[in-house]
């Protein structure tokens, strides 16, 4: 594991849509999958609006603003433990924690691999609760933590080839429900998003033909994604929320 950045403070991002609120001022978020496409939107709009942001990230980690730990395997508990007692460390704080790591594949029960249903349930289950595990003990202390996962609208009804994605985020979501009775009343929320398509350049490239206008941008899910991770979403807990655009 690696730490590179610097600092804890960072250029607060242009884009008029994520001007600085203030909402999540004071607040340390760390989020897993940093380094991809979502994760790095959900960054720049969590600093944007005040956040000290700790990106973790199975690979490498280019240098820019915040705290970055790379080569961080959150399938391994020990691991994982070490970025947030490092995270806490270094920013005085942990308050909530947003678990994007994870992936995708594509393939029929019949043609497909079953080593692919195990590959799926570590990138979306088991990083998810290992780093909330990890996490638990700093959100604690934090007095009013929150925990935000990425589930998705198309575990609702798994289409054809859609089998073991549509169960690990499945196994997400009731792990996000479960957690959240577990922690009720000791100041900590769990909640997860479910988004439809998420507009990236691998989507773009995998559906060509497809209206992108109708998709969920990475902006737009940050959006959502941080309310829950705010004061304001203090009541909500346990919800699975769905994110899907025009879809």
């Amino acid at each position: 594991m690696r730490w590179n950045g610097s600092g804890v403070t960072g250029v607060i991002a242009s884009d008029e849509r994520v001007k600085t609120r203030g909402d999540m001022q004071g607040k340390t978020v760390v989020i897993t999958g940093g380094g991809g496409v979502l994760g790095s939107a959900v960054g720049r709009v969590a600093e944007a609006r005040g956040a000290t942001v700790v990106l973790v990230d199975v690979t490498a980690l280019p240098e820019g603003p915040g705290l970055r730990f790379g080569h961080v395997d959150l399938t391994n508990l020990a691991s994982a433990k070490q970025a947030m007692d490092e995270a806490k460390a270094k920013t005085g704080r942990l308050d909530a924690l947003l678990n994007i790591a994870g992936g995708f594949r594509w393939q029929t029960l019949e043609d497909g691999d079953l080593a692919g249903w195990d590959v799926l349930y570590n990138l979306n289950v088991k990083t998810a609760a290992t780093a909330c595990k990890a996490a638990l003990p700093h959100l604690l202390a934090s007095g009013d933590g929150r925990i935000v996962n990425v589930g998705a609208a198309g575990a609702l009804k798994a289409a054809a080839g859609m089998g073991a994605y549509a169960a690990s985020k499945a196994g997400v979501m009731r792990l996000t429900e479960s957690l959240a009775e577990e922690l009720k009343g000791r100041g900590v929320t769990v909640n997860a998003v479910l988004p439809s398509i998420i507009d990236t350049p691998a989507n773009r490239k995998d559906m060509p033909d497809a209206d992108f206008s109708k998709w969920v941008t990475p902006d737009d899910l940050a959006a959502v994604m941080l309310f829950l991770a705010s004061a304001e979403a203090r009541a909500i807990t346990g919800a699975l929320v769905p994110v899907v655009g025009q879809v």
